[in-house]
């Protein structure tokens, strides 16, 4: 079963610094180890101009959960995960799951 990290960032104070760093984030996640895939998004700004839930979301995929909890266990995770907290100043959630049906 495809496992899945996901990481989403919250609205950062200063989006312009936030997306000059934000290249460089994507080549240290394509750097992981078993990565199969990997997904970012950015999150549509609300049509009343409240805040948005998120601000960006990347997804990892790997091809099991195994192969996941080997790569984060690497020195390349450990890059990545450090940038994801010098991105995530505003705050982050990261999520590890097993994907159950994908179309």
């Amino acid at each position: 079963m495809p496992t899945k990290i996901t990481v989403l960032f919250d609205n950062p104070s200063d989006p312009e610094a936030f997306e000059e760093g934000y290249r460089g984030h994507l080549d240290l996640a394509r750097a992981l180890p078993g990565l199969q895939r990997l997904e970012a998004a950015k999150v549509w700004p609300k049509e009343d101009g409240s805040p948005t839930p998120a601000y960006r979301i990347v997804d990892l995929y790997f091809t099991d959960y195994d192969a996941a909890s080997a790569a984060v266990t690497t020195p390349e995770a450990g890059a990545w995960f450090g940038d994801v907290q010098r991105l995530g100043t505003a705050g982050f959630k990261a999520i590890f799951f097993d994907v159950e049906e994908s179309s």
